[in-house]
C-alpha cells in the first residue's frame, strides 16, 4: 500500500539535512505517483475514442480498481499534524511568540501556541506548552532515563508556576489536542484513542519526545489520556481521573494511598504484606487561615480579649480591622488581605511499608521541611474606570466631577435653589441633598467647642507644605474631609454645606466668638490657600474684638482708682493712664503690656499702676516727658545727649493675606531710592515704630533710630583711636551708604513722624473693617474657585492623614509616600493659577492623579494590614510586602490585561512558625464538632483543605510491564509515578507508568 504519509526513519540525532531529504521525498513520490496517473488516464482516453466498442468493458474494470496512490482522510490528518509538530520544533521561542504564542497566566516562563486541524467533519484543536529560561531559550529536553526532576519527591520546590498536568505526571514540553467544543473534551472513548494514535504517529514520524494528552470525560474530572515516547524501547503511557464526591474512606488516609500506588504494579493485593518496596514519596499540605471566619470569629475575639492578646491580629464582625488605622474617622478599608496559605511540604523520604504512612499522618506539620507562606489578596488589580472601593481616592475622584460641574453656576446658592434655571437645569437627580440633620451634626462636629490650634502645633505635615491647601488640623481642611462623605461629594451637597458653614463663620464673627480649628496668633500663613488665610485672618480679627470688648470694661472699672490716686501719682503716671484708657487701638491689651517678641529688643513687663518707669527711681526731668517706654536698650547711649536709650512699645505688623499684597501697589511713589517699600503698610508700619521711638527718645535723632531699628546700616568707627572718658562715652561711627543719601525716604518719614506713644497711634489695620472684608469673600466666593481650593486641600489632607499610618519597616512604601508628595504639587499647581476652564485639560489630569492616588492607598491599606497581622514576625511582612510590590508596580496605570492573582509564595524560618501557626486559632470544643476531621495532620486543630502527595518507583524487579531481554536498564527510569490531589471531598488520581509494549 502506497501512502501519502509515508516517511524516511529519522533519528533523534539527525541533522536538518535529513529532514529536508525527508521532505523533498515526500513530493518527490507524490509528483511521480500523479505523473504515471494521469499518463494511464491519457492513454486510456485515447484507446476509448479509437475504439468505442471497449467502453462497457473499460468502465467495468475501473470500477473495481483501488488507488493506492491517494492518501486517505486519516493519512493526511496525520500529516497536516506532524506538518505543525515540525514547525513548531523547528521554531525558536521567540519565533514562535511572533506567531501568536500566548503567556500563561501562572508563570513568568511558560506559553502556549496553538494550531486548528479538521478530521472530517470535526474540528480540533492542539495547544502546544513549552518554557523558556530568562534568556529566551526553549530549555533542553531532560533526560527520561534518568529520575524526571519537574515536582519529583527530590525536588523540594513545588511551584506554582506548573501547569496542571505537568504537575501530575512530571513533564515539561507536551502537546493537548481536543475537539472544538464547548467541554473541549472528547467523550467517545475510540474517537480518543484515535486522536492519540494520530499524535503518536505524527510525534514518531517527527522523532520527537514530546507527551501528547487527550481530555477525556466530563469536564468536571478533569480526566486524561496521554502517550510520551522516550526514544527508547519504552513508552510512558499517563492516564489521570476524579472523584468529585464521596471519596471512599480508605482513600482519605495516607495508608489507603500508599496501597493503592502499590496496587499499580503488584500482581495481587496478597503480596502486600510479605513484600517492601522503597516507594519514594512527598507530600505538600496546604492549610487555610481566614480573615475572619463567620462562625468562630466571635469565640476568638472573646478568646482574645480575655487573654489581653490578639493573637491573629483581627477583630470580630463588631469591631473592624481598620479601627485604629487613621483613615477609620473617615470611611472602613475592606481588608486587602482575605487570609493566608500555609503550605507544609515533605520531600525526599522512602517509605516501605503502609505503617511508615500511617505515622506520618498522624506526624505534626512541625516536622516538614519547608513552611510556605502566601497571601490570600483582593481577587484583581482595580480598573481606572472602576471606582467600586471606597477610600480618599473614589471620593477625590467625585469632587474632581464636581470641580468641572461648578464652572456652570455664579453662586454656589444657584445649585441649591431648584427655581433657578441657571445652575439645576444641568443636575441630575441623583445628586441628592441629605436632610438638614445631617448637615447639623457635620457643623456641630466642624465648630465643636474648646478645640483650638495653637500656632506652633499648627501647619500640618511638612512634606505637603508645597501643595497649597490648609493643614491637616485647621477647620478649612476638616471641611473638605467632611465634604468627601458628605450626600456622595456631588456639587448639590458640596453647595448645601458651604452655605452653612459660612453661616457659622458669619455666627462667630458677629457674637465674638473664637473660630474653632484656627489659631488666634501668629503671622498669616502665605502657603496655604486663600480661604485659609481668611480664616486665619478672621481668628485674629475676632481675638482682638475681644480683647477690645475687655479694655473697655476694664478701662470703666479703673475710673474709681483713677480718682483716689494722688496728684504726684497721677503726674508721673499720666502717660500709663492714657495708655490704659485709649481702648480703641488694634494693638492687643492695653492692661498688659506687648510681649518681647512685639518689639525689636526684649523688655521688661512693668506695672501700669507702680508709678515707676523701667528706668528706676531716680528721674531725670526729661524722663517726665518720656512715653511709651519698654526698657532700657543694654548698652547703648543716645548720640547727642548722652542718655540711656530707651527701646519702645511699638505696634503689632499688620496681618496681611495674599489677595491684600497684591492690591498693594509694588512701588510707592514718595519712595523712589534705591530701596523700596514693597507696600505702602510697610511705610505706615516704619512710621509708627518711629513715632514710639521719639516718644520714648525725646532726644533721639535719625541716627539712634538706625543704630536700634536697622543695626546693619550703622558703621562703628574702628580706625578713631580715641580714649573714651566716662564723660564721654557716646559712641563712634556712621550711617551705611544708603542711608546717607540725599532723599533718603527713611530721613523723610523721620522728619514727618510725630512723638506719639503707639497707644495713642491710629491703628494700623480696623479688625472691625478686615472681618467684615473676610466675611463678604467668603459668602461671595464663586463655585469654581471654591472647588480649587477643596481639591488642593483634599488631596494635601488626604495624604496627611494616609502617611500617620503605621506600616513598619517597609521601605517600599515609604519611597511611595514620598513620590506621592512629589507628584501632587506640579499637578494641583494649574488650580492655583485662576485659570481653569469646564474644557481644561486639567480636569483630565486631576482624574489621572486620583488613579495614582488609588494605587497608592491600596499599597498603603496592605501594607498596614499585613505589618498588623505580623507584629511578631516583621520579616515576614516586609518580604510579602516587597513580593506584592514587585507584582504590583509593573501593573500601575494599565488596568487588567490579564486576571493574573498573586501567588507568590514566602518561605517560613523555624523561629517564625510559631507565630505563622498562631494565626490558627485553636477551636472550641463547641466548634470542634462542626468540622469533619478526616484527613490528619493537624495543625492547632486545623486539617488541612488540600492534601497534594507524589508516589514514585524505579525499576521494579519482576514488573509484568517490562521485558527482560530489554537493552536499556530499568534501573534509572522512573518505572510508576502517581500524583494524588485531593480534599475530604474529592480526589484526583494521575497515573503515569513506563513499558516495552
Amino acid at each position: 500500500m502506497a501512502s501519502f504519509s509515508i516517511s524516511t526513519k529519522v533519528e533523534p540525532d539527525a541533522d536538518d539535512d535529513c529532514v529536508a531529504e525527508e521532505e523533498v521525498f515526500h513530493f518527490s513520490y507524490l509528483f511521480h505517483s500523479l505523473v504515471i496517473h494521469w499518463f494511464l488516464s491519457l492513454q486510456c482516453h485515447y484507446r476509448i475514442r479509437a475504439n468505442a466498442n471497449l467502453l462497457a468493458l473499460l468502465a467495468l474494470q475501473f470500477e473495481n480498481f483501488d488507488d493506492f496512490t491517494i492518501a486517505s482522510p486519516w493519512e493526511r490528518f496525520i500529516y497536516e499534524i506532524e506538518a505543525v509538530c515540525r514547525d513548531w520544533m523547528t521554531d525558536s521561542p521567540k519565533r514562535l511568540l511572533d506567531k501568536g504564542a500566548v503567556a500563561l497566566v501562572y508563570s513568568n516562563y511558560s506559553y502556549k501556541v496553538n494550531s486548528e486541524l479538521k478530521y472530517g467533519t470535526e474540528s480540533y484543536c492542539m495547544e502546544y506548552y513549552f518554557e523558556t529560561n530568562n534568556n529566551g531559550v526553549r530549555p533542553c529536553t531532560f533526560d527520561l532515563s534518568s529520575p524526571n526532576t519537574l515536582g519529583q519527591p527530590g525536588t523540594a520546590d513545588w511551584r506554582s508556576g506548573f501547569h496542571d498536568l505537568q504537575l501530575c505526571f512530571g513533564v515539561k514540553e507536551f502537546l493537548v489536542i481536543s475537539p472544538k467544543s464547548v467541554s473541549s473534551t472528547v467523550l467517545d472513548a475510540p474517537e480518543a484513542s484515535k486522536l492519540l494514535s494520530a499524535v503518536a504517529i505524527a510525534l514518531s514520524n517527527c522523532s520527537s519526545l514530546w507527551a501528547a494528552f487527550v481530555p477525556v470525560h466530563d469536564p468536571s474530572r478533569k480526566a486524561y489520556i496521554g502517550i510520551q515516547n522516550m526514544g527508547t524501547v519504552f513508552t510512558r503511557r499517563f492516564e489521570a481521573d476524579g472523584i468529585c464526591s464521596q471519596v471512599p474512606r480508605r482513600l482519605m488516609h495516607l495508608e489507603g494511598l500508599y496501597e493503592l500506588f502499590v496496587s499499580k504494579f503488584v500482581h495481587s493485593t496478597l503480596d502486600l504484606p510479605t513484600n517492601f518496596f522503597k516507594v519514594q514519596f512527598a507530600m505538600m499540605l496546604t492549610y487555610k487561615m481566614l480573615a475572619h471566619d463567620d462562625y468562630n470569629m466571635k469565640a476568638i475575639d472573646a478568646q482574645n480579649t480575655n487573654s489581653g492578646e490578639n493573637l491573629t491580629g483581627e477583630t470580630s464582625n463588631e469591631t473592624l480591622w481598620d479601627n485604629d488605622c487613621p483613615w477609620s474617622e473617615w470611611y472602613s478599608a475592606e481588608d486587602p488581605v482575605k487570609g493566608f496559605e500555609l503550605i507544609t511540604i515533605w520531600s525526599k523520604k522512602m517509605v516501605e511499608s503502609s505503617l511508615e504512612m500511617a505515622e506520618l499522618e498522624n506526624a505534626s506539620p512541625y516536622e516538614a521541611e519547608k513552611w510556605l507562606i502566601c497571601p490570600i489578596c483582593a481577587p484583581k488589580l482595580p480598573e481606572v474606570s472602576e471606582w467600586n472601593q471606597i477610600g480618599f481616592a473614589s471620593q477625590l475622584h467625585i469632587l474632581v466631577d464636581a470641580l468641572k460641574m461648578s464652572f456652570k453656576a455664579q453662586f454656589m446658592e444657584n445649585f441649591v435653589s431648584a427655581d433657578d434655571n441657571s445652575g439645576s437645569e444641568n443636575l441630575n437627580s441623583s445628586m441628592v441633598i441629605l436632610p438638614p440633620t445631617v448637615s447639623d451634626q457635620v457643623l456641630k462636629e466642624l465648630f465643636q467647642e474648646g478645640v483650638q490650634v495653637t500656632y506652633s502645633a499648627y501647619g500640618g505635615n511638612k512634606t505637603s507644605g508645597a501643595i497649597k491647601g490648609a493643614p491637616l488640623e485647621s477647620l478649612f481642611a476638616q471641611f473638605c474631609l467632611h465634604s468627601l462623605w458628605f450626600g456622595y461629594c456631588n456639587i448639590r451637597a458640596i453647595a448645601v454645606l458651604w452655605i452653612e458653614f459660612v453661616r457659622e463663620v458669619r455666627r462667630c464673627w458677629e457674637e465674638s466668638q473664637l473660630i474653632p480649628r484656627m489659631p488666634a496668633n501668629g503671622p498669616i500663613d502665605l502657603s496655604t490657600c486663600l480661604i485659609n488665610q481668611k480664616l486665619q485672618m478672621l481668628a485674629v480679627c475676632i481675638e482682638k474684638k475681644c480683647e477690645v470688648n475687655e479694655d473697655y470694661q476694664d478701662c470703666i472699672g479703673s475710673e474709681d482708682q483713677i480718682e483716689s490716686m494722688t496728684e504726684e501719682e497721677s503726674v508721673v503716671g499720666d502717660d500709663s493712664f492714657k495708655m490704659r484708657i485709649s481702648c480703641g487701638d488694634f494693638s492687643g491689651n492695653v492692661d498688659s503690656f506687648p510681649t518681647a517678641g512685639d518689639i525689636h529688643y526684649s523688655v521688661k513687663t512693668v506695672s501700669a499702676f507702680s508709678g515707676k518707669h523701667s528706668d528706676g527711681d531716680d528721674k531725670k526731668p526729661s524722663d517726665i516727658t518720656r512715653r511709651g517706654s519698654a526698657s532700657i536698650a543694654d548698652a547703648m547711649m543716645l548720640l547727642k545727649s548722652n542718655e540711656s536709650m530707651h527701646a519702645p512699645y511699638t505696634q503689632e505688623a499688620p496681618l496681611m493675606t495674599e489677595d491684600m499684597h497684591e492690591e498693594c501697589p509694588q512701588d510707592v511713589e514718595d519712595f523712589s531710592d534705591s530701596f523700596n517699600f514693597s507696600t505702602l503698610v510697610e511705610r505706615d508700619t516704619l512710621a509708627s515704630d518711629m513715632s514710639a521711638f521719639k516718644a520714648a527718645n525725646p532726644k533721639a535723632v535719625f541716627e539712634d533710630f538706625i543704630r536700634w531699628h536697622s543695626p546693619g546700616d550703622w558703621i562703628d568707627d574702628d580706625d578713631l583711636e580715641v580714649e573714651m572718658s566716662k564723660d564721654n562715652s557716646s559712641p563712634r561711627g556712621k550711617l551705611s551708604k544708603r542711608m546717607s543719601k540725599n532723599g533718603n525716604s527713611w530721613r523723610n518719614i523721620w522728619s514727618r513722624s510725630p512723638a506719639l506713644p503707639f497707644s495713642e497711634q491710629k491703628p494700623l489695620i480696623d479688625p472691625n473693617r478686615e472681618g467684615e472684608k473676610v466675611i463678604h469673600y467668603l459668602e461671595t466666593l464663586q463655585p469654581h474657585q471654591l472647588l480649587e481650593q477643596m481639591l488642593c486641600t483634599a488631596f494635601g489632607a488626604a495624604a496627611d492623614t494616609l502617611i500617620q499610618t503605621n506600616y513598619g519597616e517597609l521601605k517600599q512604601m515609604e519611597t511611595m509616600m514620598q513620590h506621592l508628595y512629589l507628584t501632587l504639587p506640579p499637578a494641583l499647581k494649574p488650580l492655583q493659577e485662576n485659570r481653569l476652564s469646564v474644557d481644561s485639560e486639567t480636569i483630565e489630569d486631576l482624574r489621572r492623579l486620583c488613579v495614582v492616588f488609588q494605587h497608592v492607598e491600596k499599597l498603603l491599606t496592605l501594607a498596614a494590614s499585613l505589618h498588623r497581622k505580623f507584629l511578631q514576625a516583621p520579616r515576614l511582612a516586609r518580604e510579602i510586602f516587597s513580593d506584592f510590590y514587585n507584582f504590583y508596580i509593573p501593573r500601575m496605570g494599565i488596568g487588567l490585561i490579564e486576571e493574573k492573582e498573586f501567588d507568590k509564595k514566602q518561605a517560613v524560618w523555624n523561629e517564625e512558625r510559631e507565630v505563622v501557626a498562631n494565626m490558627l486559632v485553636q477551636p472550641t470544643a463547641n466548634q470542634s464538632w462542626r468540622k469533619v476531621l478526616s484527613m490528619g495532620n493537624l495543625l492547632n486543630g486545623h486539617e488541612p483543605i488540600q492534601r497534594e502527595i507524589i508516589f514514585s518507583l524505579h525499576g521494579v524487579n519482576g514488573n509484568h510491564y517490562a521485558i527482560p531481554t530489554a537493552t536499556v536498564s530499568l534501573q534509572n527510569i522512573e518505572t510508576y509515578r502517581m500524583y494524588i490531589c485531593g480534599t475530604s471531598n474529592d480526589l484526583r488520581v494521575a497515573l503515569s507508568v513506563v513499558s516495552s509494549d
